[in-house]
């Protein structure tokens, strides 16, 4: 757990800034949707590719606002369940709820 700690702490824990795999579903979509976007951009006059910026960059700005919520959630069940595991009275009828 210390470790954990000090990694956090010194800035060596950043779970926004994990790497993709080079043949994952991911990494494939990924490169898929680069490709579109490109190919749109080409057939887009100014006006459209300024369209077109401004769509992907509130794009990833939701993406990156599900993920953080998705990480704070998951952050809060796993301490629910910790603290759940923690309990004991948790109603298991072997310990006769004592």
């Amino acid at each position: 757990m210390r470790n954990t700690l000090e990694d956090l702490y010194y800035g060596n824990i950043a779970p926004n800034t994990q790497d993709m795999a080079p043949n994952s579903e991911l990494k494939r979509a990924t490169d898929r949707v680069t490709r579109f976007e490109k190919q749109l951009t080409e057939q887009l006059d100014e006006a459209g590719q300024a369209v077109l910026a401004k769509l992907v960059e509130s794009q990833q700005e939701i993406d990156s606002i599900t993920a953080l919520e998705n990480f704070i959630l998951g952050f809060r069940l796993g301490v629910r369940m910790m603290a759940e595991c923690m309990d004991a009275n948790d109603g298991d009828i072997r310990t006769g709820g004592d």
